[in-house]
């Protein structure tokens, strides 16, 4: 059921809408929706404007956060993220060191399957950012902590860097990792990937690091074929305690 506050995501012929339910009105060229109307509401319920145009109810899941939230620079793709989850067997019952946290998009993610996820963030109004998106999405086992990584303690399943990382970032990561843990770090260059691996190398016994290509195919009336839009994004360093 909604509740006052909630974010909701209204669909309907073309148009999408992220929206608070609430006080107020949402005005498209389809006409006025009572942003009242969705409190009680739920997924797949079908609200009408004045005009009677028919938008559905959508809950708003990681990816929507993704699409929708508010930014505070470039998030982790997806694709990216799901290998971090996939490479690491993130699961119910991990706790996961997030740093870097941005928007906080990927603590999101985590947040849906880990147990418990903190996420450091070294500039406070990034952070403050990451918390509304991350209130936003209900998610009560995700703690923001505006401060430098170096000043994490604690033991955790998964560490994850996304962030400017140096040679001592990879060595207080592995104190934190308990054994049989993994280290996950995107890295937009190689340069940046290179200085990961050779310092994961000298204290984790596995170090892989892994350039995941995407490509949405596109279908037109002329044929179908691979979009054009860049398929690179980052390379991502596992590493096993």
């Amino acid at each position: 059921m909604i509740e006052t506050g909630d974010r909701v995501l209204l669909i309907g012929e073309g148009r999408e809408f992220f929206i608070r339910a609430g006080r107020g009105t949402l005005s498209t060229d389809k006409g006025q929706l009572d942003l009242a109307s969705l409190i009680g509401a739920g997924a797949g319920d079908i609200l009408m404007t004045h005009s009677g145009f028919k938008f559905v109810v959508r809950i708003p899941r990681p990816t929507d956060f993704f699409a929708h939230g508010k930014r505070s620079g470039a998030p982790m793709v997806p694709k990216d993220i799901g290998l971090v989850i996939a490479y690491t067997g993130m699961n119910h019952n991990d706790h996961v060191l997030d740093a870097g946290t941005g928007s906080g998009i990927a603590a999101i993610y985590f947040g849906g399957i880990a147990k418990t996820v903190k996420t450091y963030e070294v500039r406070p109004e990034f952070s403050s950012l990451a918390q509304k998106n991350i209130n936003e999405a209900k998610l009560k086992n995700v703690e923001t902590v505006a401060a430098d990584f170096l000043s994490a303690e604690g033991m955790f399943d998964v560490v994850h860097l996304d962030m400017q990382i140096l040679p001592e970032h990879v060595m207080h990561a592995f104190t934190l990792l308990k054994s049989g843990g993994y280290l996950a770090c995107y890295t937009p260059f190689l340069e940046q990937m290179a200085i990961v691996v050779d310092a994961a190398s000298e204290l984790f016994r596995e170090v892989h690091t892994h350039e995941l290509i995407e490509r949405e195919m596109t279908r037109s009336k002329r044929g179908t074929r691979p979009s054009t839009s860049v398929c690179h994004s980052g390379y991502i360093t596992i590493a096993r305690k």
